[in-house]
């Protein structure tokens, strides 16, 4: 059975995320961000959202796990952190219905949205510089990346949040990505 566990970057939704994640099948449990990387046999990663920074533990040792990784909202922008991106507050603010155009349709995670879905966000902070080899896989009107891939080391952010009830296909991206994680 795929292991996929959720990294606890102490969000309001990360339990949410958890039961996306276990209700289609997945052996999976909640790890504290602090969890050595060495201690996590798994066959993929989400990456929580959180409320800032500062709090966010090891999440940078566990992008060079060679496994996939899905970051959401904080844990995106983990990732564009940690690899050469950029974030920064964002024009728009609190949560929000948001209507997403997926630019990039045969992206393994997003792709299968296309050509546009919609999605409950926070956009407080938002990745404004991809990392370097990824790509921008969705935007919108309120935020000019809000999706990105790095699929040749199968690293995955979306600054919505799929576990939500007012997200409208947020079991199908959890689908897309444990596909990945097989």
């Amino acid at each position: 059975m795929t292991r996929i566990v959720v990294v606890d970057n102490h969000g309001q939704f990360t339990h949410l995320e958890r039961r996306a994640l276990r209700d289609a099948g997945v052996d999976t449990e909640i790890v504290d961000n602090t969890t050595p990387p060495a201690d996590l046999d798994v066959d993929g990663l989400v990456l929580s959202g959180g409320p800032d920074m500062d709090r966010i533990g090891r999440c940078a040792e566990y992008l060079d796990m060679d496994v996939p990784v899905l970051g959401i909202c904080l844990g995106m922008q983990i990732m564009a952190t940690e690899l050469d991106g950029a974030v920064s507050p964002g024009d728009y603010g609190g949560y929000a219905d948001v209507d997403v155009a997926i630019t990039d349709a045969d992206d393994p995670v997003v792709g299968s949205l296309a050509p546009e879905t919609r999605v409950w966000a926070s956009h407080a902070d938002e990745v404004t510089t991809l990392p370097t080899d990824f790509a921008r896989t969705a935007t919108s009107d309120v935020c000019d990346i809000e999706a990105m891939s790095d699929t040749d080391r199968a690293l995955y952010g979306v600054q919505w949040h799929p576990e939500v009830a007012h997200t409208a296909e947020g079991d199908e991206l959890f689908e897309n990505f444990i596909d990945c994680c097989r």
